[in-house]
């Protein structure tokens, strides 16, 4: 039974209108699928539509099943027969029917992404391509942009204009296209193109659907893009009845196709359309959402509205400038450590970020405190391929090992085939060498000149390693392996800048140890890379903004808050229309907070934007009645962005690091074990570590020391 007293006036409203066409635009946290589900309710209960004539869209498995279950509490078998499925799904039961009509089978196969990566694989052994150089993801991307713009795979080819990369990815196209046609298989990007394409070609199929669905309700309409608009647009032919729900607000995902003036042109495309705004937010308290207001109000391609919440204003937004990255971290994990001791689980605290590449450093102190805590929807930072790569080359450098060996000599692609690589493990197994050292002996006799120059590569970095400038070490090994070439050509911005981010974590590294060797920045790293954290439930979230979308957490903190990171360099490029996107983003980014939220950034030199960094736009554009500003001391910032210099006065005085130590103080340091302060001047602490260590020059606030404790004796 639908019952009225858990809706306010909106959503009651938005339940049982009758206009033929209505917008529902939902703000985050408002209640959209109780009165979506409501509304299905509403139809069959009060005005008698027979569920099987009703149809609801979503993006999701789970999002169906919970209106489903919804449904069922409420109507019991009354409400079953309902059309409630994701739209593969539903164009999955079409293409059953129907597909038979394009001279395919009905029982036709669907790949997922299994599949597909092993098509992908014999494609890329036939044509003679290495999954490193070419990435399963990238090149699925191509094939997929060139199917949606209707870019068959001979017009592929012509359009590569000669381009080797391209010719590849074009060879790849048709061998993918060729394979599945034999398969009678699709993807799932095939689902809907071969289910539009049904009904523009067979008229009287289109019909037959079209009359099957008196009511038509889309889920998440913002995200929708122009093939599935399409395709929802022919069903609603006969009996116009649609319903969507979204809010444009929260459109970040264009770059999969989504397009925000869908469902802001909504009333263009359907006439006499009744648009509800949903603007009570039942998550976040008011300071949080007025500020998140006072940003998205910035941008044009949007529906008027203003979230308020009946939670009361609750904390006020805070804003925390660090000096550094290694700061920025520290203070994060310190407030999650306190929130914890608080009484607020780790599960209820997430870590938010524009791009991957920015959890290196929360990740290493997450550690260092064992804090446990997960990567939603993603690698840990030094488990991603591309870094494991680069340390494997430093690994040439000071050890030389098989594995490393294994990993890099044919990254970039440089013709040695696993044939060759295991002829070379025997030999070495035999001569009780390395697999290095067998080339680097002469002792394999082909691929003489790839293995020699190969040879003459590392013995030069083992040189310059001499010069102890570990990060310009690491510049010479990106030029000259070719592995910083591979990633430029390709477009690979993603891996690059987790590659860029290693560089700053290596010159972190050389000023927080100066006399530290590439052999112990290696070992410190293999600190980083232990999953024991993972096996608690009660773990913080770590994820990118994108993959936070549609949850929701006590405590937030938004980290990477500079210009050209988050907003990104590459979307600011774009314009207009690639700012109102990243808007779009830090608005998301935002309400996922309940209770306090954290807007935190460094303005330290970085790699990824090659300059020092200055606070984000997006920290400016927050009105001040809402947000607290905390700096670890006052400093005056000029951004070209802003329009006046701004000074964020210091709101809590923290007590000097170096005040934390005094000479003959024990500390425990986490690779050099314990030691002896024997010095100190400006913050950077001499300790005296036993041999072969030696006395060390450390930052005094730097999280791999700490005074030796009680529990350090028990």
């Amino acid at each position: 039974m639908v019952k009225f007293s858990q809706l306010n006036e909106n959503q009651k409203q938005a339940v049982i209108d009758q206009s033929d066409h209505i917008r529902i635009i939902a703000g985050a946290g408002s209640g959209k699928t109780r009165v979506l589900t409501m509304r299905i309710a509403y139809l069959i209960e009060k005005m008698d539509v027979k569920p099987y004539h009703i149809l609801s869209i979503t993006f999701t498995n789970k999002a169906a099943r919970e209106m489903k279950n919804r449904i069922n509490d409420m109507l019991k078998d009354a409400g079953s027969g309902c059309w409630i499925s994701t739209i593969h799904s539903l164009c999955m039961r079409i293409l059953s029917e129907d597909i038979s009509a394009l001279n395919y089978p009905k029982n036709f196969t669907v790949v997922d992404a299994d599949d597909q990566r092993q098509i992908l694989k014999e494609a890329y052994k036939e044509i003679g391509i290495d999954k490193k150089e070419y990435p399963y993801g990238n090149v699925l991307d191509y094939i997929v942009n060139n199917k949606y713009m209707s870019v068959s795979p001979e017009k592929a080819m012509e359009y590569t204009y000669g381009e080797e990369r391209l010719i590849k990815k074009a060879k790849v196209y048709e061998y993918y296209d060729r394979r599945l046609k034999q398969l009678y298989a699709l993807d799932f990007d095939d689902l809907i193109l071969f289910t539009t394409r049904l009904f523009e070609l067979f008229p009287a199929i289109l019909e037959k659907w079209s009359k099957k669905f008196h009511y038509i309700h889309v889920d998440e309409f913002q995200d929708v893009d122009k093939e599935q608009y399409k395709l929802i647009r022919y069903l609603s032919r006969v009996h116009d009845h649609v319903y969507v729900v979204g809010d444009p607000d929260q459109t970040i995902f264009t770059w999969r196709g989504a397009d925000v003036n869908i469902i802001v042109n909504f009333d263009k495309d359907f006439p006499n359309t009744k648009t509800i705004v949903l603007n009570q937010n039942y998550r976040s308290t008011n300071n949080i959402l007025s500020g998140a207001n006072s940003v998205i109000k910035n941008n044009k391609a949007r529906v008027e509205k203003e979230l308020f919440s009946k939670n009361g204003d609750g904390s006020r937004i805070i804003h925390k400038t660090c000096m550094s990255e290694q700061a920025e971290a520290n203070y994060v994990v310190n407030q999650i450590m306190k929130l914890h001791d608080d009484g607020c689980n780790y599960s209820e605290m997430a870590v938010l970020y524009r791009a991957n590449y920015l959890s290196r450093e929360v990740e290493k102190v997450l550690i260092e405190n064992r804090v446990a805590y997960v990567i939603y929807g993603g690698l840990r930072f030094y488990e991603r391929m591309e870094v494991k790569d680069i340390l494997s080359y430093l690994r040439m450098i000071t050890r030389a090992d098989d594995l490393a060996f294994i990993r890099i000599i044919n990254t970039p692609r440089r013709g040695i085939g696993q044939k060759t690589l295991d002829a070379i493990s025997e030999m070495a197994k035999e001569q009780g060498l390395s697999m290095y050292e067998v080339v680097k002996q002469g002792l394999y006799p082909k691929n003489r000149d790839t293995f020699d120059h190969f040879v003459h590569m590392v013995e030069k970095w083992r040189e310059d390693l001499n010069n102890g400038d570990l990060e310009l070490l690491l510049q010479e090994v990106l030029d000259d392996s070719g592995y910083r070439t591979m990633l430029e050509k390709d477009n690979e911005t993603e891996r690059l800048e987790n590659v860029k981010s290693l560089l700053d974590d290596i010159r972190d590294f050389s000023r927080d140890y100066p006399d530290s060797s590439l052999d112990e920045y290696l070992q410190m790293i293999s600190l980083y890379t232990d999953r024991a954290s993972e096996e608690s439930e009660d773990a913080v979230s770590l994820c990118t903004i994108h993959s936070a979308k549609g949850l929701e957490f006590e405590c937030v903190f938004v980290i990477g808050l500079s210009e050209g990171i988050f907003p990104s360099e590459r979307t600011l490029a774009e314009g207009p229309k690639g700012l109102e996107e990243e808007r779009r983003l830090a608005y998301v980014a935002y309400t996922r907070a309940k209770k306090l939220l954290y807007l935190c950034e460094s303005n330290s030199f970085s790699y990824v934007i090659q300059s020092s960094k200055l606070p984000s736009r997006f920290i400016k554009e927050i009105d001040e009645a809402y947000i607290e500003h905390v700096d670890e001391k006052p400093t005056a910032f000029k951004s070209s962005v802003f329009d006046e210099d701004i000074v964020i006065q210091d709101k809590k005085k923290e007590k000097p690091k170096d005040e934390m130590y005094r000479n003959g103080d024990t500390v425990i340091h986490k690779i050099y074990g314990e030691g002896v302060v024997i010095g100190i001047d400006s913050g950077v602490l001499q300790i005296a570590f036993a041999f072969p260590h030696g006395v060390k020059k450390i930052l005094a606030g730097h999280p791999s020391i700490r005074k030796k404790g009680k529990e350090d004796f028990s």
